[in-house]
């Protein structure tokens, strides 16, 4: 399982990325949506408490690298029942606060 979770991850990342370029900052007025990747939604700190407070401990787990660029809905499928679908209307809601 944990194969076809980096895997999963491995083809998320785009190829092209250079390691010599740091990613482009989100605009200003960018709009954290339930799509947006969890690592931009950690991000934002009003982001980022969200995430915390449905989901303790995912931004320091071990694979969150290998699956920061996804999408809550991406991850979903491979994290064994521990992000529900609930959860993920919660976090969906408490984004559309912020916008």
């Amino acid at each position: 399982m944990k194969f076809l979770f980096t895997a999963a991850a491995l083809l998320a990342t785009p190829l092209a990325a250079s390691a010599q370029t740091a990613p482009a900052p989100a605009p200003a007025a960018a709009k954290l949506t339930i799509d947006s990747s969890i690592e931009t939604i950690a991000a934002d700190p009003k982001g980022k408490a969200i995430l915390d407070a449905q989901f303790p401990g995912m931004l320091a787990h071990e694979s969150y690298p290998m699956f920061k660029g996804m999408s809550l809905k991406q991850v979903q499928p491979y994290a064994q029942g521990r992000i529900t679908d609930e959860q993920v209307a919660k976090v969906a809601a408490e984004l559309a606060k912020l916008n």
